[in-house]
């Protein structure tokens, strides 16, 4: 059953791993207004998607700590006495991955097994909420996609994202941590970097038309995906680690309503009032790399945390559209000048 989310953070301490970067300075934002004490941890690896800017609307209220989730000792030091602790850390690129597997080795799987080790030894009473990648499933046997599904990931990303969610499940399970494990699918909208195409294909399809440019369409444009407003996915985070039905579970995080490329594509160019498409056939390795139709089954998050998508794919580009338009030379600058603009 849903819990209440108006007061249930009231006075409560949070650690947000990866807090600087999209979806978690969304849920720092979120946890403040809900009067939470908020820290993070970031490291702010160079285009992973940590930004200054993104937590500028709570820069008082927030405790930030620059450091690695590989850091034993910080992140020791971290978890002491926090109630919750998101975590949302890691390397984050599927093309990177590809090429070099060490970064998601060191960090999504060493990492998470420092954390959940140091919440071990100094704080088992937390809650833990970790946000894995629809991309641990693979190819789609069936759809859509439910939690039952086989796990057959096509790249050291996403076999790095479900080393690290068994790790935690382990430490549930044999340790009595509380977890909830969510597989996050295609979300988009504010805070995400918008310098390089390597994540957030929504994301990036909306800078190539506000920057007027062609966005590609690969194939015919028929493959269907679940793309999810940030907001949404910040609520089910939230929700999820307020019910202790959830603790242990594995919950898909998803749009129900799958859309094709084409239908993407026309509607970011239709909302935003600029940009073209055109289609383009695909390179040996993005085919090779190519999961086909993938749209996530969220049934049972809505039964056990009564969470449910609210905001329709148009809506959602639209508040990503109008927010990127007022704050693009946080996004399209590089980290100096950001840091340079934030300080003028």
């Amino acid at each position: 059953m849903a819990a209440s989310t108006a007061n249930s953070f009231v006075g409560k301490s949070v650690l947000i791993t990866g807090g600087m970067g999209f979806i978690g300075s969304n849920l720092a934002i979120r946890l403040s207004e809900l009067g939470a004490k908020v820290t993070i941890l970031d490291s702010m690896i160079p285009d992973y998607g940590g930004n200054e800017f993104n937590v500028f609307p709570i820069r008082d209220k927030v405790r930030i700590n620059y450091c690695d989730i590989r850091d034993e000792n910080a992140v020791t030091y971290l978890v002491r006495d926090q109630d919750y602790v998101f975590h949302l850390a890691g390397q984050v690129c599927h093309l990177m991955s590809l090429s070099n597997p060490f970064p998601d080795i060191e960090i999504n799987i060493t990492g998470t097994a420092i954390l959940m080790e140091a919440l071990r030894k100094h704080n088992k009473d937390a809650i833990v909420v970790y946000t894995g990648t629809r991309g641990q499933y693979g190819a789609s046997v069936s759809l859509p996609v439910n939690e039952e599904a086989p796990t057959n990931p096509k790249g050291i990303y996403e076999i790095s994202n479900l080393s690290a969610e068994k790790i935690i499940k382990v430490y549930n399970d044999v340790h009595g941590i509380r977890s909830v494990l969510l597989r996050l699918s295609n979300i988009y909208g504010p805070r995400s970097q918008m310098k390089h195409s390597r994540f957030g294909v929504c994301n990036w399809f909306v800078r190539l038309a506000l920057d007027n440019e062609t966005i590609k369409v690969f194939g015919d444009g028929s493959i269907l995906r679940d793309f999810l407003y940030a907001d949404d996915c910040i609520e089910a985070i939230v929700q999820s680690a307020l019910v202790p039905e959830a603790y242990g579970e594995i919950f898909n995080v998803g749009s129900d309503i799958p859309v094709n490329f084409i239908e993407l594509v026309k509607t970011i160019v239709k909302v935003a009032q600029q940009g073209k498409w055109e289609y383009a056939e695909f390179s040996p390795e993005r085919k090779a790399q190519e999961p086909g139709d993938f749209y996530s089954d969220v049934s049972k998050i809505a039964k056990i945390v009564g969470w449910k998508p609210t905001t329709s794919l148009e809506e959602g580009l639209a508040k990503t559209i109008e927010f990127y338009r007022k704050h693009r030379e946080m996004y399209w600058a590089n980290a100096n000048e950001i840091a340079v603009a934030l300080k003028s």
